[in-house]
This record gives C-alpha cells, structure tokens and sequence, in this order.
C-alpha cells in the first residue's frame, strides 16, 4: 500500500493565493484611512434605525389603543349628515327585500351590511382602511354613537351566518331591515 502511487499519505503544497487586484486594494485602504470614523457612523446608523423603528411603534400604538390621542382626519358631521339619501336607502331596501323574498335572508343582509360600509366610506372615505373588520368599523371614533350601533346591530347578524355558520332567517333579516330603515328614513328622526 506504501509502494502504491495511487494513494496519498503526506499533505501536498498549498496553492499561491492570486494577488489582489489593485481596485480591491484601493478600496481596502481607503477603508483603513476612515477607519477611525467609521465607528462614529455605524452608531450614527444604528441609532437613526432605532429611532425609525421606535417611532413607528409609538405611532401604532398611538392610533390603536390610544384612539383618543388620534389625530382627526375630516370634518365631525353630526347624525343627520351620516343619514344616506332617502332615495339610496329605498334602493337598498328594495334589492335586500328581492332577495329576501326569494329565501336569501343572508345575502339580504350582507348586501345591508356592504352598503353602510359604503355610506360610512362616502362621508368619511379616511377611516375605512381595507384590512378592518365589521366589529373595528363598528367602534371607530369618527362615526356617531347611532351610525356605530345600527352598524353593530347588522355586522351581528353577518358575522354569525358567515363565520359561525348559522343560517339567518326572516326575523334576524327583519331586524337588520329595520335597524336600518330607522336610521336612514327621516320619520325615525322626528
């Protein structure tokens, strides 16, 4: 096995390592000039990201468990201006009655539920962001108290026939039409 040439026992040479090219060792010593400033700025770098991430933190918080410290996007309308125009309501009430006639009382509802998103986004357009759920839009501080509790009332009713899978019938329907109707129609104002 000693005699054999195929096999090897001692260690051979290390390769030369290619010499550096002169744009690399230009580099490197430029590096090595600012060296002793280059500690400066990294904590420079690392502070300002520090502060970056600090202040979205604060800015999150500020908006979602401090709602009061928000600042006030839009005008503050008072309940008569949240009230969809007579004609729109009718509108809406008559397709959700179509639908409801033909045994589609969660659809009906749904369709109720999309359309006082739409009201709530025609008045104040910033304060529906996309990723908010019925019950987040339900308790924004820019709707008043009655267009909050009317939404309420009908995100119920969706929320338990799309996400717990109950069926909604006539009088679940029933309610939602007329927590609406009452909102929206102005003899419910007198």
């Amino acid at each position: 096995m000693l005699r054999g040439k195929d096999l090897q026992f001692e260690p051979s040479a290390a390769p030369k390592p290619p010499d550096l090219p002169d744009w690399l060792l230009a580099i490197g010593k430029a590096l090595g000039a600012a060296a002793p400033y280059l500690t400066y700025v990294f904590w420079g770098l690392l502070i300002l990201g520090a502060g970056i991430i600090l202040y979205f933190v604060i800015r999150e918080l500020i908006t979602t468990r401090w709602p009061s410290m928000r600042p006030n996007k839009g005008p503050v309308l008072n309940d008569e201006a949240w009230r969809p125009s007579a004609a729109k309501a009718r509108t809406l009430l008559e397709d959700a009655d179509r639908l409801a006639a033909a045994g589609r009382f969660a659809e009906a509802v749904h369709l109720i539920l999309f359309r006082s998103i739409e009201d709530i986004e025609g008045k104040r357009p910033d304060l529906i962001r996309p990723a908010l759920t019925s019950r987040d839009i339900a308790q924004l501080d820019g709707v008043p108290e009655r267009v909050r509790r009317t939404f309420s009332d009908i995100a119920q009713v969706v929320e338990r026939s799309f996400f717990g899978g109950r069926s909604v019938g006539a009088d679940e329907f029933a309610a939602c039409r007329q927590a609406y109707e009452g909102f929206a129609f102005t003899e419910a104002w007198r």
